[in-house]
């Protein structure tokens, strides 16, 4: 059969950068003319480009084979199709955490149950697999857990609830072989969370007030459970104590490993990084560098002794389960001691008491270490341990990253316990980095190599400054993703956005976000969690909820299965598009 003239390939391509992807699959499958012009890498530069809305400047992702392959893989295999919803938790969800075999994962609510879930069901679903109430040890509700590095334990933390406000909180240890209570661990704020340092010990925090706006948080290594010989050996072990002004305190603690740097899972090395550096420069002209100046009010001995008082009471809490009743506020929990301290003393003597703090600080704080950002020797980065939390030092909202490294020494409660080893001089820790995100910051996560840190804050507005450390300045409904290179200590990425928070300063909630090998997810406020591609900075899909969207999280065995929990009281199972797609098929010809 005469078909008569075949138009040229050239003007076949014209054509078919005139059209949706979806249009130029389904020509692909008129004719072989047809099917070679659709599968031209230039035409899927261009289609790439265009429809993801991507700057030029940004090269392929390094380990792409073509175009086309790419274009399918931003547009097929992100989990943004809801699979199954959970409705097992009775009131607002609050985190979730995977497994680091990804064979299960937990989550917390306000309903004060942390619930075990298997994902490695034969069919398919998941479900239940155990349900704990943390009532009985007069707990609130649950808010946090995280499984130690060999999946044997898991940690949970959660809010004191009593007749008074109180920023109280406790960490328990659970077995996850019969799911026994193995320890639990005062914990304080309780927005500090906890973590795991290693397998067999976690870190919690203390909170105490020496002056009206001036505090000390003192952050401790606990054994997660007592073995025959612990009446012979250290259970818990101070690791630091820094002093907070101006209302701040440690919040958010998390550990990273840099061991796991030689084999980066992002590579940074486009236009983007070096314009994101020129604007952190411009800021930093703006603004000058805050300095984290740790001091001290009272005399040294009474200090120590107070010490010794609250190791006693912090391990008689733990082993013998002695709590008191208390509730904490709906917002930041350490406001109400400020606050009913600032009704009877004047603005100037606030001033003066933060003025000392800083003066006792810089005679009585140990050096920091020098050795974080200076280059290392071979081998050295094998060891390099740090512990990141949220802190501040101009108001009580965080808007600064903390960095301390954990030394080898300090990986086990074997040792000194007090720190007998600081001089008498030398009685509060330094921070050894601190990075101002000059906003509030509502949520971290670390990617899974531990080379980046992403940060979710509110902008604070241009230029601003603070006169009142209670007066923190009004914070932009637009949420911030910042990027942190952990290896060279600065932001390496503009910020990504997308999604929205609505809460004033003192109603701040966290958000938790979870990052995969090639994405980023996170929740919001506008009943929405969002997931961006790591290397494009780009935002690919809004996955929806009734409410507030608090946690999200990746699983570490397929990053194609994404859970989200909101305060709509469900869990949300999302896994890429599947057979919903008619030019599916042609999709596949790309391979």
């Amino acid at each position: 059969m005469d078909w008569g003239p075949v138009l040229p390939d050239s003007l076949v391509l014209e054509i078919f950068l005139r059209l949706p992807h979806e249009a130029v699959l389904r020509a692909g499958l008129t004719c072989r003319q047809w099917l070679a012009v659709s599968r031209d890498e230039f035409l899927w530069r261009e289609l790439f480009y265009n429809y993801y809305r991507i700057p030029r400047c940004v090269p392929r992702h390094p380990a792409a084979v073509s175009w086309c392959r790419e274009f399918k893989r931003l547009f097929d295999c992100i989990p943004c199709v809801e699979v199954q919803t959970l409705r097992e938790h009775t009131d607002q969800v609050l985190h979730l955490a995977f497994s680091h075999r990804g064979h299960r994962f937990s989550s917390c609510s306000k309903d004060c149950t942390v619930k075990l879930w298997d994902t490695q069901r034969p069919d398919g679903n998941i479900a239940v697999e155990h349900s704990c109430s943390m009532r009985q040890f007069n707990w609130g509700y649950t808010q946090f857990s995280q499984f130690n590095a060999d999946d044997s334990l898991l940690l949970v933390s959660g809010v004191y609830l009593g007749p008074h406000p109180s920023s109280s909180g406790e960490i328990a240890v659970l077995s996850l072989e019969n799911y026994t209570l193995l320890s639990r661990v005062r914990n304080k704020p309780y927005d500090v969370f906890g973590c795991w340092l290693n397998e067999t010990h976690l870190i919690s925090g203390n909170l105490h007030w020496i002056g009206n706006m001036t505090s000390c948080s003192v952050l401790w290594l606990n054994k997660a459970f007592q073995d025959i010989e612990s009446e012979n050996v250290n259970v818990v072990k101070r690791l630091f104590k820094i002093q907070n002004i101006n209302a701040s305190t440690i919040r958010t603690v998390m550990v990273a490993h840099c061991r796991r740097h030689d084999n980066p899972d992002l590579v940074l090395d486009y236009e983007a990084q070096s314009q994101a550096q020129r604007q952190k420069n411009q800021l930093k002209q703006q603004q000058q560098p805050l300095l984290f100046d740790l001091g001290t009010s009272g005399s040294e001995e009474e200090d120590e002794e107070d010490e010794e008082e609250e190791e006693m009471s912090h391990t008689e809490e733990r082993y013998h389960n002695v709590t008191t009743p208390r509730h904490p506020n709906a917002g930041f929990s350490t406001l109400d001691h400020v606050l009913q301290n600032r009704q009877n003393v004047d603005t100037r003597e606030l001033q003066i008491e933060t003025q000392v703090a800083k003066m006792m600080g810089r005679a009585r704080t140990k050096a920091p270490d020098s050795r974080l950002t200076e280059p290392c020797e071979d081998g050295e980065e094998e060891e390099k341990t740090y512990l990141l939390f949220t802190t501040g030092s101009l108001t009580y909202s965080p808007h600064q990253i903390g960095i301390k490294r954990i030394k080898p020494d300090q990986m086990t409660t074997c040792g000194p316990v007090l720190g007998e080893e600081r001089s008498s001089e030398e009685f509060f820790d330094s921070l050894d980095h601190v990075i101002d995100i000059h906003g509030h910051i509502i949520g971290m996560g670390l990617s899974p190599d531990h080379r980046y840190l992403y940060v979710n804050s509110r902008a604070w507005p241009a230029g601003c400054v603070i006169s009142d450390p209670m007066s923190p300045p009004p914070i932009a409904e637009e949420i911030d993703l910042h990027v942190i290179d952990l290896k060279s200590l600065r932001e390496e990425r503009r910020s990504l956005r997308a999604h929205r928070a609505f809460t004033p300063n003192d109603e701040c909630f966290f958000i938790f976000l979870d990052v995969s090998r090639d994405f980023v997810a996170s929740g919001a406020e506008d009943k929405h969690g969002y997931i961006w591609d790591r290397h494009y900075n780009i935002c690919l899909a809004r996955l929806a909820h009734d409410d507030v969207v608090n946690s999200v999280a990746f699983s570490p065995a397929d990053q194609e299965l994404l859970l989200s929990a909101s305060d709509d009281s469900t869990i949300k199972g999302t896994e890429p598009r599947e057979s919903l797609q008619p030019t599916q098929a042609a999709h596949r010809r790309c391979h």
